[in-house]
């Protein structure tokens, strides 16, 4: 089992900034592609920034030049730094990460998980 969680949400005014921690726990052979989604009320989750263990990224375009994302993998730890906030980011933020479980026939068996979700508010 691998456990996500997410920390460094809040309330902000527009124009500020936030950075967000993931940290994975549990057991697990390797911590492929992690990244940050996020839903508003009445809205889809929708992705907001991905990387993979080598470090490539991706953003959706509404955040692109405005959020960084980030990870340390010896931390198993994903950030996203969120800068120039502004109202329409006001969502729960959910870590994702793709993480390599269990051998099966020398075949590494992957799944995806999801942390609990931190709420980003940003006033305008």
């Amino acid at each position: 089992q691998v456990q996500l969680v997410e920390s460094g949400g809040g309330l902000v005014q527009a124009g500020g900034s936030l950075g967000l921690s993931c940290v994975a726990s549990g057991s697990f052979f390797s911590m492929n592609a992690m990244g940050w989604y996020r839903q508003a009320p009445g809205k889809q989750r929708e992705l907001v920034a991905s990387i993979t263990s080598g470090g490539s990224t991706n953003y959706a375009d509404s955040v692109k030049g405005r959020f960084t994302i980030s990870r340390d993998n010896t931390k198993n730890t994903v950030y996203l730094q969120m800068n120039s906030l502004k109202p329409e980011d006001t969502a729960v933020y959910y870590c994702n990460a793709d993480a390599g479980i269990a051998y099966y026939g020398g075949t590494l068996a992957r799944r995806n998980y999801w942390g609990q979700g931190t709420q980003v508010t940003v006033s305008s």
